[in-house]
């Protein structure tokens, strides 16, 4: 039987029975050290409560399966779960999951042939046991792991913890550096908290947050909280580790010079000539050495003992060595450090030295390292350390240090210390603005909102992915090049598109891509050109670095043929126009392993970076700029949920990104602190902490709402009180004489209440539209959320939507007759033809259906007669040859996007009549 048809039995009520496949995006993987993976569901399907889901390959074999809700339909069914499995040497090409009610099945036991996780949770520390390691956590001290031991009992690694690097300073130039007053400081990590998840039959989390504290006398408060997560899976001798911290610091005071994990691996007993060093090089490539060398000696120990140093085996004894060698083996040097330096995303440099106090030899250098380090020993067994996106991520490095004595260290550098401070400084000093209207000014020639004490990275966050793995002897070069690869595009498994779309678990504004017309056709090439365009530009323009990777340039400059990331608001993007919507959004259709990657860095990125997770203005993001946190509109927009709403999905429920989304629950409180029209508003009103407080009814609430939804779908701690606020705001809305078109209302924080705002007190009918309002995720939240309630939707609301989305582009006749008023000079109009296409759609009307394809066509925007290709630049006009599209800006691109596959999705019926 089909899925479909079981799907489509199931939704009739003629079974309790489900199922849903995935496959591996991109290539089948060659290892599978335990993945992750999230399914939607339809609704009324299966409950929590009396569900049972199981998984099995294509030739029926029954694997172990870890199951967890991650979001809910309103009537508590689930909407979407997550599920791991376990390590596995063979690997499907597709996997099928079976959703059956408890009390119909009889469940078959489960193929695990190799055994299962188990965990020992203890006051002192947690231990995780997959099969084939045994890994434990301290709950105090600075140890965040105490020891790594394989399956035979070698403990492969040791002293597992965190290190920071700071100073006080940074001189003016390099002139500067001898009167300089710098202090330096070494920071360890501090454990506050280590907790394990309570699911643990396949995938155990073990959660460890704290501080890092200053060591060696310094004088410095514990800074820089951090969150590690611990992912370790049954059979698997790898642990994956996503490593979150948030900068509390002061940016001229404190500047990070090296963020790093370092390992101690036991070498003790282990020759010297038995001892290896591996690092990642360049596609596949690999450096090979021994800590003391055998090879190109000038006497020959013998060939079969060269080959077993060169492939990492262990050396026969040195009786059967040719005694020339043998009997000189103590002056042949030993090689104890090690250090690889990525320090842009076009170059790293590899050295050694003896020990300490001598000289660095350079080894080699190279382009773009893989990012895996090695040390170990041929019958001591060892440990690799890799880090995600090594150069992607610059300044990074790896580092092997003491590989001579008894414990030698592993370091992998999220921050490479051989680099510059992270400079997080702001970029320019005011240049004498002295209030608003002295910022309103520059606003018009830089496009800048630029205010003092404004442009603090005080919050901002990052989050890396990090991998390591446990070996019982040195592994073979091939096994390191293709775990290289491993880190980097680390195994997803994923649904259909077709599936997704029949569920309507994530949204019902979509659909596959339809080609099967001359103009749908050209759309679609269209979308592919865009995606491809920003693909290039991302390595063209070298959009990396440890901030900076995941974001794009919001405009182009045609004269310097660059992005203008040096002139105010057009440098980074920031999420402008939900760029983020339009990449998920194309995931979702086509299902693309190379758009999922790249929607998937801007997620990290954006939720993190662009995004304050600390301090007052918690919860809020920065507007685009020259850095990422200058500009001073802070905005609920910018770190909108919805944004991280299909990653954290289709992710099974990354924890971290849930956690963000927690944190955004608060961001309406900030509306008492920080009122974003503080500069333009002119009905008198200011913000009062803990009162009533006045939030725009399209970007505000917007965001709010979509964290709100979210929160109720997820039914975490705070969900009852999220559904009160959603269902509070929303019958407010409706009960606005004008409804969305009032454009701005009163919250008391308090009742969680919504109504008229401040120049319409008794509502009588105020309007304020803008061409923002709906293009940061508003026409997404809504039309969940109207789905999502069904006929539980407050009174109302749904057509207070409607005329919002009709009147937007209608006549100014229509817009007076309707409301006394025009709406004014608006623009971004090929963006709302998607909600005129809704109205279409929800009224079933051709009609307004060929309204939205001539607005989606003929407004602005990227219209058919846009040049819809891209030019090569090369010469002295460019530093290196580069493609351009001068035509295009992020915001159109964003926009367009976002129009053409919500139109495909709302109105395709009425694209060649309307459009021939």
């Amino acid at each position: 039987m089909s899925r479909r048809l079981i799907l489509s039995l199931a939704l009739c009520g003629f079974t309790s029975t489900s199922s849903a496949s995935v496959h591996w995006l991109g290539e089948k993987p060659t290892y599978n050290y335990g993945t992750t993976f999230g399914l939607p569901w339809p609704q009324g399907q299966h409950h929590p409560e009396n569900t049972s889901f199981t998984v099995a390959t294509g030739s029926n074999e029954r694997l172990e399966l870890q199951t967890w809700v991650t979001g809910h339909w309103a009537d508590g069914s689930v909407k979407w779960t997550g599920h791991a499995i376990s390590a596995s040497e063979n690997l499907a090409d597709k996997y099928t999951v079976t959703a059956q009610n408890v009390k119909n099945t009889t469940t078959s036991p489960y193929t695990n042939k190799t055994g299962s996780l188990t965990v020992t949770d203890t006051a002192s520390k947690v231990t995780v046991n997959t099969g084939k390691l045994t890994v434990s956590f301290p709950k105090e001290g600075s140890i965040l792991i105490d020891s790594i031991q394989t399956k035979s009992g070698k403990v492969v690694g040791k002293d597992g913890h965190l290190v920071l690097q700071s100073q006080s300073g940074v001189a003016a130039n390099s002139d500067g550096r001898g009167n300089s007053s710098i202090n330096y400081f070494n920071f360890l990590s501090n454990i506050e908290e280590v907790t394990v998840s309570e699911q643990v039959s396949v995938r155990a989390l073990v959660t460890v947050r704290g501080k890092h504290q200053v060591q060696d006398g310094g004088s410095h408060e514990d800074w820089l909280p951090f969150v590690l997560r611990f992912y370790l899976y049954a059979n698997s001798d790898s642990i994956r580790l996503v490593h979150s911290l948030v900068f509390d610091g002061a940016a001229n005071e404190d500047l990070i010079t090296g963020v790093g994990i370092r390992f101690g691996v036991p070498l003790e007993g282990e020759a010297q000539y038995n001892r290896h060093v591996r690092f990642a090089g360049v596609d596949g490539g690999l450096f090979s050495e021994a800590v003391q060398g055998i090879t190109g000696l000038r006497r020959d120990p013998g060939q079969v003992v060269r080959t077993a140093q060169v492939d990492g085996n262990e050396l026969p004894a040195t009786g059967t060595w040719d005694v020339r060698v043998s009997s000189r083996l103590k002056w042949i040097p030993t090689w104890g450090d090690y250090s690889l330096n990525q320090l842009s995303s076009d170059g790293f440099t590899l050295k050694k030295r003896t020990k300490a106090g001598q000289s660095w030899v350079s080894i080699l250098g190279g382009t773009r390292a893989g990012g895996l380090a090695y040390l170990g020993g041929a019958t001591k067994g060892g440990l690799a350390v890799g880090l995600r996106d090594f150069w992607k991520r610059f300044p990074s490095g790896l580092d092997i240090s003491n590989a001579v004595t008894d414990q030698g260290d592993l370091t992998v550098w999220l921050y490479d210390p051989a680099a510059q401070p992270l400079d997080l400084r702001p970029y320019h000093d005011g240049l004498g603005e002295n209030g608003y209207k002295d910022q309103l000014d520059a606003l018009e020639i830089t496009y800048e909102d630029w205010e003092p004490g404004f442009d603090t990275p005080y919050g901002i966050a990052r989050t890396s992915e990090v991998y390591i793995f446990g070996f019982e002897e040195t592994p073979t070069r091939d096994t390191l090049a293709g775990l290289t690869e491993y880190i980097n595009n680390p195994p997803v498994l994923a649904a259909e598109p077709a599936y997704l779309q029949e569920s309507k678990a994530i949204g019902t504004y979509w659909s596959v891509p339809d080609t099967n017309s001359p103009q749908a056709a050209t759309i679609e090439d269209h979308l592919d050109f865009l995606f491809k365009f920003y693909e290039e530009q991302v390595e063209q323009r070298r959009w990396y670095g440890f901030l900076d990777y995941g974001d794009f340039m919001h405009t182009y400059d045609t004269d310097r043929h660059s992005w203008r990331y040096d002139v105010g608001g057009y440098g980074w993007d920031n999420s402008e126009l939900s760029p983020d919507l339009f990449f998920w959004l194309y995931f979702l259709r086509t299902g693309r392993h190379d758009v999922y990657r790249f929607a998937e860095a801007l997620t990290r990125h954006t939720g993190e970076v662009d995004v304050y997770h600390i301090g007052q203005w918690k919860g809020l993001g920065t507007r685009h700029g020259v850095q990422h946190f200058s500009d001073s509109a802070k905005q609920a927009r910018i770190s909108q949920p919805q944004y991280r709403k299909y990653f954290y999905y289709f992710s099974g429920g990354d924890e971290r990104v849930g956690e963000l989304m927690d944190e955004l629950l608060d961001t309406v409180n900030t509306y008492g602190i920080l009122d974003p029209n503080r500069k333009v508003r002119t009905d008198g009103w200011v913000p009062t902490p803990g009162s009533t407080v006045a939030i725009g009814l399209g970007t505000d609430w917007g965001a709010l709402a979509g964290g709100w939804l979210i929160a109720w779908e997820r039914r975490g701690a705070r969900w009852e009180e999220a559904r009160t606020k959603l269902t509070n705001t929303i019958a407010g809305i409706a009960n606005l004489k004008n409804g969305f078109v009032t454009g701005t209302s009163l919250f008391n924080l308090t009742s969680s209440t919504l109504g008229p705002p401040p120049l319409d007190p008794n509502n009588t009918g105020y309007v304020a539209v803008s061409h923002l309002s709906a293009v940061f995720g508003l026409p997404e939240v809504v039309s969940e959320a109207i789905e999502y309630y069904g006929s539980s939707l407050p009174a109302g609301f749904k057509d207070a939507w409607l005329d919002y989305c009709y009147y937007f582009r209608a006549s100014a006749a229509e817009q007076i007759a309707r409301y006394g008023v025009t709406f004014g000079s608006l623009n971004l109009y090929q963006g709302h033809s998607r909600l005129i296409a809704y109205v279409a759609n929800e009224r079933d009307n051709a009609t307004i259906a060929a309204r939205a394809w001539q607005q989606f066509y003929s407004s602005d925007g990227l219209g058919p007669t846009a040049a819809w290709n891209k030019t090569a630049v090369s010469g002295s006009r460019v530093v290196q040859p580069v493609d351009e599209a001068a035509w295009l800006s992020t915001n159109d691109v964003a926009q367009y996007g976002l129009a053409a596959i919500q139109n495909l999705a709302l109105v395709r019926d009425t694209l060649e009549s309307s459009f021939p």
